[in-house]
C-alpha cells in the first residue's frame, strides 16, 4: 500500500524515523514533512508564502510550510500516484483530549481525510519519549488491519501509546476523548532589550479522565485508540438551535 506520512516535530524527528522504519517494511511509504519543528500549528495552511520541497539524502522531503502544508502538497501536486493513506506521526508527546484541537499531528490526518484518503494519527506520550519503536509497531499493527476494516468517509484515528516496552503494553483500547481544565496563565517576561513579551503556560490538568476517556487509557499502561469526526456540526443541538433562530 502507498502511504504518504508526515508530522509536526519537523523531518528530522525521531518519531518520524521510527515510523518510516515500522511502515516501510510492508509499505511504499513516501515522507513528506516540515522543515522545522511546527507543534501546535493545528490546520494552519501557509496560504500568503510560496511552498518549497526539498530531497534529503535519506529520501524524504522537507517542505518549508505546515503539516497540514505537507500533506496537501503531497496529494495535490508532488506525487505522481496518490497514496492510499495518511499516517502522521509518531508525535514527541502525548495528543489527549482537548489537544487534538491544537495538533498539528492530529492536522495532518485530518488533512489527509479532507482530501478524500484514510488518515492516521499517531502519538507517544512522553515529550522525552525513549520507545518510539513501541509506538511504531503498534501503529504498523493498526494500519495492518485498516486495510480490512476501512474508516468511515468522515472519521480518522487518533492514536495514543504509552511509553513503555512494547511487552508492557497491556493492550489497546477503543477510548473517547477527555477534557482539561482550562489552560494555565500566560508567564510574562522581557527579552534582552526590556521588552514585554509572553510565553504559554503549561496545558490545563486534567478534568475529565475517567474510565473509557483516552486519559485513563494512557494511565493504566493501554493504547488508547480514539476514532475522531472531521465534521464538526453538533447535531445534538440543531433542533433546539432551529426553534428560535427561526424566529428571528
Amino acid at each position: 500500500m502507498k502511504i504518504l506520512l508526515s508530522n509536526d516535530d519537523g523531518v528530522h524527528a525521531d518519531g518520524l524515523q521510527a515510523l518510516f522504519a515500522a511502515l516501510q517494511l510492508e509499505h511504499d511509504v513516501t515522507v513528506i514533512a516540515p522543515d522545522r519543528n511546527c507543534s501546535g500549528a493545528s490546520n494552519a495552511l501557509s496560504l500568503t508564502n510560496p511552498l518549497r520541497i526539498a530531497p534529503m539524502k535519506n529520501g524524504f522531503y522537507a517542505v518549508n510550510g505546515t503539516p497540514s502544508d505537507c500533506v496537501h502538497l503531497g496529494i495535490n501536486g508532488f506525487l505522481d500516484e496518490e497514496p492510499a493513506m495518511v499516517v502522521s506521526g509518531i508525535n514527541h508527546g502525548a495528543n489527549l483530549g482537548d489537544d487534538v484541537i491544537y495538533s498539528g499531528t492530529v492536522a495532518a490526518a485530518t488533512e489527509g481525510r479532507y482530501m478524500g484518503l484514510p488518515a492516521v494519527a499517531v502519538s507517544l506520550c512522553n515529550y522525552q519519549g525513549k520507545y518510539f519503536t513501541t509506538a511504531a509497531s503498534v501503529a504498523a499493527q493498526i494500519i495492518r488491519h485498516l486495510q480490512k476494516h476501512p474508516l468511515p468517509a468522515d472519521q480518522i484515528l487518533n492514536i495514543n501509546v504509552p511509553d513503555l516496552p512494547l511487552e508492557q503494553i497491556k493492550g489497546i483500547k477503543v477510548t473517547r476523548q477527555g477534557r482539561r481544565h482550562r489552560a494555565e496563565s500566560m508567564a510574562r517576561a522581557t527579552d534582552p532589550w526590556g521588552r514585554e513579551i509572553y510565553w504559554y503556560g503549561p496545558v490545563g490538568q486534567e478534568q475529565d479522565a475517567g474510565p473509557g476517556t483516552d486519559f485513563h487509557a494512557i494511565a493504566t499502561g493501554y493504547v488508547s485508540v480514539t476514532p475522531l469526526s472531521v465534521d464538526m456540526t453538533a447535531y445534538s443541538s440543531m433542533d433546539d438551535l432551529t426553534q428560535w433562530i427561526t424566529k428571528l
